[in-house]
């Protein structure tokens, strides 16, 4: 089958072309190969589909009939063809992405100029904190920070977050405003994670690059930043969480602590189903959120 469509390929090139040596010029071949390929055709067929002489071809009763078919087959394989490239280099089409409840807010302003610039793009977003079966929601870009866990979709790192630790006021009235690093042990904790149970390791380092670990066992968890800031400011604990990310706070809600530490900051991936022949939209999304993301670190 395959064969055949190639040399109906032939034929409609033949007659558009006028000569066998003009398609085999279009088609980079030589003239004996086309000529090959229309007798293989023809007797296949089992019918005569081009009068030849010495001047010219002309389409027998039968081959003007069966070439209608063999020029609409080849203009709908262009016609394909074009429309993946400009898949490939315009964005267009529905970008799906995924993204976590706290980043979710970052999106529209790091998307909504590439929108703009191409009016047939549009954009789906599904929001959530767990780790949706990506496929299943045809997502082409999904989001993710921190540890990733294993997957065959490709991550591409985006940048980073910075990262600091809050207290409420009236937390911290309660148990002490930790004045170093040593205090820390002392408090309870509140995590930004998916899963449940066990220690975590927080590492810092002050002005001078000196390295402080320490192990937490957190008071509480979630993972959704929002539900954590929350349980931050009912008072149940310390809380690391992105400055970018907060839900807009009244002055003096949470506190910031411990300001000549520098905490680790908390690395972004772009998750997609592959790394090459990506589509333009998804690496116009990728461009657009990892410039976002270098902005918010200036």
């Amino acid at each position: 089958m395959l064969d055949q469509l190639k040399r109906m390929a032939v034929l409609a090139t033949v007659v558009d072309q006028g000569s066998f040596a003009a398609a085999a010029r279009q088609l980079r071949t030589t003239t004996s190969a086309v000529s090959q390929q229309i007798r293989a055709l023809e007797r296949d067929m089992g019918v005569t589909l081009l009068h030849r002489s010495t001047r010219k071809l002309s389409l027998t009763p039968a081959g003007e009939r069966f070439h209608e078919g063999c020029a609409a087959m080849l203009a709908a394989a262009r016609g394909a063809q074009q429309q993946l490239q400009q898949l490939r280099d315009a964005p267009e089409g529905e970008l799906r992405v995924a993204a976590p409840v706290g980043f979710a807010r970052q999106i529209g302003p790091a998307l909504a100029p590439l929108l703009q610039a191409h009016p047939k793009l549009s954009l789906h977003l599904e929001v959530e904190d767990g780790f949706t079966d990506l496929v299943a929601h045809r997502i082409d870009l999904a989001v993710r920070f921190g540890r990733l866990p294993d997957s065959s979709w490709v991550a591409q790192r985006l940048g980073e977050k910075a990262m600091q630790l809050y207290g409420a006021p009236a937390y911290l009235a309660r148990r002490g405003v930790p004045a170093g690093l040593a205090d820390l042990a002392m408090h309870d904790w509140l995590l930004l994670r998916p899963d449940t149970g066990g220690a975590h390791t927080l590492i810092l380092h002050n002005a001078e690059n000196e390295r402080y670990s320490l192990d937490l066992r957190p008071r509480a968890s979630s993972n959704n930043q929002l539900t954590l800031q929350q349980l931050c400011e009912a008072g149940m604990g310390l809380a690391l969480l992105s400055p970018d990310d907060l839900e807009p706070l009244p002055t003096g809600r949470l506190v910031p602590l411990l300001p000549g530490w520098r905490l680790p900051a908390l690395p972004v991936y772009a998750l997609t189903p592959q790394r090459d022949a990506q589509p333009a939209k998804v690496r116009h999304a990728i461009e657009a959120l990892s410039a976002r993301l270098s902005d918010a670190q200036v």
